[in-house]
Order: structure tokens, then sequence, then C-alpha cells
């Protein structure tokens, strides 16, 4: 197929494409976060969209008689740079000091939701390469043409990243840490691999919580209740309220996900004197084997309670039903203490003025050092022993 055959579109919401059309070009093994479900489910319910300062403008490949769907990216038209994990605020500032607009940008990514994942959709042929050059080239033609300052992509899958350097766009690192199970029996076996210092440390803080008598029940999302959401949505909401900001997500969503895709759902609530406490949220991706740690929170402070709802509850999880990778979300050099490791996931930025994309290029490349700097320091305090038990 001619790459001018193809057909660039903007689309204002997911409700333009079929989910069929949509799923049919997102790889089997993404994850939840780029179905048709969860994209539109933040949309139809609020989180996106309106006031939010999230525009959803979707960039859509068709095929020349425009009767196909062939490529996609989720993509956004922000008017600030909240909800992303990766921080732009002081090139915005940087632009307005110079007598100029930030704000619109483009972000090609999963809002709210630091998870690497593709971000050039396209079917499965020998045009793939093409399609997502042609994706590639398309976006920066949008940002063009409507005076826009850049677009940004987040966390796209490494395999993804020459295509975007072929197009000028710069990388960026971000340090995320992420806990791994080779295989272990039980939490014990998991203990047995860190330092004498780390297996203390964790024994402390889960005493600590049973002292309180605390219990926990595990909830796959098949098997929650309305009451269930309600309750964990007032410990989400309690969250943000305690560091006086909102939440980014309605309780209307999180009811549409128990609807519409229960099976990636997995709530952990704490219970003490038969009294709902504290409550976390895992999404589960189980065909992949993997887990992400997305939210928790609390309606009474016990000392310790985050680390066994949001961690080691959630560790236990993990082995029982055999889940290989469990993300714990962006940032927190605390969750190393508790046995995740450090882990550089990449962004890619295209800069629409020449002047501060070689200004941006320079930043990014010292911040890169230094990045490098911090992984190499973070691994001179591993929490794992230097030869671990063999399982």
């Amino acid at each position: 197929m001619n790459k001018q055959e193809y057909q660039l579109e903007i689309i204002g919401s997911l409700a333009e494409v079929s989910a069929r059309e949509w799923n049919a070009i997102v790889p089997s093994d993404a994850g939840p976060f780029l179905s048709h479900q969860f994209l539109s489910a933040l949309e139809r319910c609020g989180c996106v969209g309106g006031a939010t300062g999230w525009q959803p403008t979707h960039l859509v490949l068709k095929s020349p008689d425009n009767s196909k769907l062939i490529g996609a990216m989720p993509l956004y038209l922000k008017q600030h740079s909240y909800g992303e994990f990766v921080f732009d605020w002081s090139w915005a500032q940087a632009y307005e000091q110079h007598g100029m607009r930030y704000y619109p940008k483009a972000l090609c990514a999963i809002p709210f939701t630091p998870v690497q994942g593709p971000r050039l959709l396209c079917t499965t042929s020998e045009d793939s390469a093409q399609i997502r050059t042609t994706l590639l080239a398309g976006l920066k033609s949008v940002v063009t043409q409507n005076g826009f300052s850049s677009v940004h992509i987040l966390f796209p899958e490494r395999s993804e990243i020459d295509a975007m350097v072929e197009q000028g766009f710069m990388l960026r690192d971000s340090v995320q840490f992420h806990w791994e199970n080779p295989g272990y029996t039980d939490f014990e076996q998991f203990l047995a691999v860190l330092t004498m210092k780390r297996r203390k440390n964790i024994r402390r803080e889960r005493a600590i919580v049973a002292a309180e008598n605390i219990n926990f029940i595990h909830l796959p999302g098949v098997d929650t209740s309305k009451s269930d959401w309600e309750f964990f949505y007032r410990c989400y909401e309690n969250t943000y309220l305690e560091h006086q900001s909102s939440p980014y997500l309605t309780e209307d969503f999180f009811m549409e996900l128990a609807r519409t895709m229960p099976e990636i759902l997995h709530l952990i609530i704490a219970n003490r004197d038969n009294q709902r406490i504290a409550c976390s949220l895992l999404i589960v991706d189980k065909p992949n084997a993997k887990a992400y740690g997305r939210y928790w929170g609390a309606i009474d402070y016990v000392d310790c309670l985050h680390f066994e709802t949001a961690y080691y509850q959630a560790i236990e999880y993990c082995i029982r039903d055999n889940i290989q990778i469990f993300e714990g979300g962006a940032q927190g050099e605390h969750k190393m203490a508790r046995g995740f490791m450090p882990t550089t996931i990449h962004s890619a930025h295209w800069i629409a003025d020449p002047q501060f994309s070689k200004a941006i290029k320079l930043f990014l490349e010292r911040e890169h050092q230094g990045i490098v700097t911090y992984v190499d320091e973070l691994s001179e305090h591993s929490p794992l022993k230097s030869s671990t038990v063999a399982l």
C-alpha cells in the first residue's frame, strides 16, 4: 500500500470508532489500558474532556476507501501538565518567559497512568513500519498546522523508540520501581532474598499492623459489589483531600470498569474490628502476568498500613497468582526498601520551535547523565543480597 493512500483523521471521541475496530489494532500483549473499554470509560465518565484540560484528539489512520482502521494513537490536547508523571513545568515557564504559549500541547499517553505500552497502534502486516512512520509524521503536522508548542509521547514500548528518534523526537528518562517474581512459593521465600536489614524492617512493619487486629479481604473484580466500590472511592478520594487536591478519576469511572472489565480489577480491603478502614486497587493483566498498583486510601490512620495494604498484601497476591511483574507506579524511592527495583523507561518529545528544541535537547542530555548516576547510586543500596537464594 502506498503511503499517500492512507487517510489520517483526528477524532474527538473514541465513540467514533467501534470497540471491535480499535481493539483489533491493539497488540494482544498491550494490557488493558489501551483497550477501547478503558479509554472510552475515561471519556464517558468525565475524567477527560470538558473542563478537565484533557481534550481527546485521537489520531487515526484509515484505509484508502476510509472503510478500515489500520493505525491509531491515543492523543489528547492538554491545557496543563497534570496527571502525566513526566514533568515539563519548567519548559512551560521558559516558553512564557519568552512571550510564547506552551499550552495547548499534544500528548500521546494513557491519562493518569504511568505504564509503558504501545503508542503507535497498527495492524500486524508488512506495512507496520510504514504505518508507524505515517502516524508520527502526521502527528507532527497536526502540531505545526495548529500552532501547538510540542507533542509528547509518554512511556512507549522500547520497540517503537527508534521510529520516534528517526522522526526527530528527543528521549527523556524516567525511573520507576518494579517488583519481580522469579517463582517465589510464599512471602517468606521473597524475604529470604533480601538483606537482613530489609527483612527485619518489613517484618517490623507487618507486626505493627497485625498488632492492631487488622485483617485483609482480597476481592477479584468479578466478586465486587456497588458498596465495595463506594468504599474504595471514599478511600481514594480521601488520599487526595489529605493533600489538598481533587481526584482525577470519578466514582462513575471505577463503577464502569467494574461493570465492563471486572476481570482486570482486584481490591484489597483492610478491616479492623469488622470495620473497613483502608483499601488498595490493583489492575491485573493476567494473560501477561503483570499487576499494576494504582490507588490506595484510608479513612483511619494506622502506622505502616499503607505499606501492608498497597505493597505486602499485593506481593502476596502476586506470588499466589503467579504474577511475574508488579509495577508500583511512578516515583517513590521508599519502594526499594520493600523489594522494588529501579527501572528506567522513556518518553519521547518533539518541540516545534527550533531554538527551544535545541535548548531542551541540551537539557535532556544533561538530565540523562544525572539519571544514569541516580540509578547507579540506587543500585548501591539494593535491598537484595549480593547472592540471592536459589528457588
